[in-house]
């Protein structure tokens, strides 16, 4: 298990002390800098749930919130006038940049033409093709969040295999899918700490073990009640947790000898390259999932099914009673959802998008890590293709439960507000950071100098005492 604390006085190696004063300042600094974000933001307060219009969005590290003006490429201005390097794009959501053109051209030309209409647009038929020429040959269909897809994927595998229970891996992230809100506690699977409103009893329909450990698959699978296996190629929404060699064979080995079938959610590893994980390191899922960036920021989720199981989902779609199947929305597979995969999928999901993303990832990643030795301290970095991550613990993480410890809200969050006050952006909830088709060479270089700067200050050289005269 990687130790992340030296002692009482340090949190992830750093001083509390000094921990605590640099987050003053570093939140003093900000709410200068930001007096029409403070003020605009008070003004809005008033007509909105915990004064913000998502929850979520009081997690964001800083004293109030930033406000945009403007978003484009891998840049974002706030209306204080500061230009900042935006490594967040939006947690994926615009991990190939702000508005690529051809989804903006695709969104004006689609919104003269109507927005929703419950009916196919002529775009339906590409927007198929090159679902299938990007992630395999799949039987599709369109959602408007990677939660809903989840959702109703989970339907599917539950009907045609007859079986209750999804296996998902402690710590896990599928969106906000209440079925798998479950997490192991001493080994036993439970319904997830601080669930708000939840119910029903979750473990009827879910188990949970830890990532990486096929033993533990095996012995939920040999129960006989898993109808699938859900699980994200990396494990993403904590710290990052990459399998170990050989895990996703087993994954994939296990599935098919318990006739379980093995979901795929690729919502956030589709930064490995062009068809996401699965189609970089040749996965063979059952199922496949995938939201966020697939059609370039439109808010948009698509799931598949192989041949094979459509095959039985039409068995049980047809044998049961009259009434409402509990799949569907009804503003996804929309038009402008249509137009936007078409776009994203032919002209900005590239091999050379990707190639230029993997470059750019793979330098980021040398010069963190370079920073972290030179202030030595306790911490590394991980990577999944354009998706990188420092961590607040010495060595790559194996689980779900590692995972957990190396979280330091307190750390994580002065570094965050540090790097935002130097101009540089990354992800709220974890130390990730992606790097698009459009970051420069310069978004990079800044990002590591101003993360060695934070550096600098939470890890100080030792004062060198000048030798005694003998």
């Amino acid at each position: 298990m990687p130790k992340t604390k030296a002692d009482a006085g340090q949190i992830a190696g750093v001083d509390t002390g000094l921990l605590k004063r640099f987050a003053t300042r570093e939140a003093k600094a900000y709410a200068k800098a930001h007096p029409k974000s403070k003020a605009r933001m008070a003004a809005a307060a008033k007509h909105y749930l915990s004064g913000v219009p998502m929850h979520w969005m009081t997690d964001w590290p800083m004293p109030h919130l930033t406000v945009i003006a403007k978003a484009s490429g891998a840049r974002i201005l706030d209306i204080d006038g500061h230009q900042i390097d935006d490594f967040c794009l939006g947690d994926t959501g615009s991990m190939f940049g702000h508005s690529p053109a051809p989804v903006a051209r695709a969104i004006r030309a689609q919104a003269a033409r109507g927005l929703t209409y419950m009916l196919p647009s002529d775009a339906v038929a590409e927007a198929g093709r090159l679902l299938s020429d990007r992630f395999g040959e799949m039987q599709w269909q369109i959602a408007t969040t990677a939660t809903d897809a989840n959702r109703f994927a989970i339907k599917v595998a539950r009907a045609v295999t007859g079986r209750p229970k999804i296996l998902v891996f402690n710590g896990c992230y599928h969106g906000t899918v209440d079925d798998v809100m479950v997490e192991l506690v001493n080994g036993v699977t439970q319904n997830r700490q601080g669930l708000l409103g939840q119910i029903a009893d979750l473990t009827q329909g879910a188990v949970a073990v830890e990532f990486n450990e096929l033993a533990a698959v095996e012995a939920a699978l040999a129960q006989g009640d898993v109808a699938a296996i859900l699980t994200e190629p990396v494990m993403t929404n904590s710290c990052m947790v990459l399998p170990a060699p050989g895990f996703h064979d087993g994954l994939r080995r296990l599935a098919t000898q318990y006739d379980a079938l093995l979901m795929i959610d690729e919502t956030h590893t589709l930064s490995s390259g062009l068809g996401g994980y699965t189609g970089v390191h040749g996965l063979s899922p059952d199922m496949f999932i995938v939201g966020k960036c697939v059609a370039g920021g439109m808010p948009t989720a698509v799931w598949g099914m192989s041949d094979q199981v459509a095959k039985r989902y039409a068995t049980a779609n047809a044998a049961r009673a009259p009434g409402h199947s509990g799949m569907g929305t009804t503003l996804s597979a929309n038009p402008m959802q249509f137009a936007c995969l078409v776009a994203t999928l032919s002209e900005v999901m590239t091999a050379k998008a990707y190639a230029r993303m993997e470059k750019g990832a793979a330098r980021l990643a040398k010069g963190l890590t370079k920073a972290i030795r030179k202030a030595q301290a306790p911490w590394h970095v991980a990577r999944v293709g354009a998706r990188v991550e420092f961590i607040c613990a010495p060595e790559p993480l194996k689980n779900g439960t590692e995972a957990g410890m190396a979280h330091h809200h307190a750390v994580e969050a002065a570094v965050h507000l540090g790097l935002l006050n130097r101009g540089s952006l990354i992800a709220p909830f974890h130390n990730m950071m992606l790097v698009s088709p459009v970051t420069t060479k310069g978004q990079i270089d800044r990002l590591i100098a101003h993360f060695a700067a934070v550096l600098a200050e939470l890890f100080p050289a030792p004062q060198k005492t000048a030798a005694k005269d003998l």
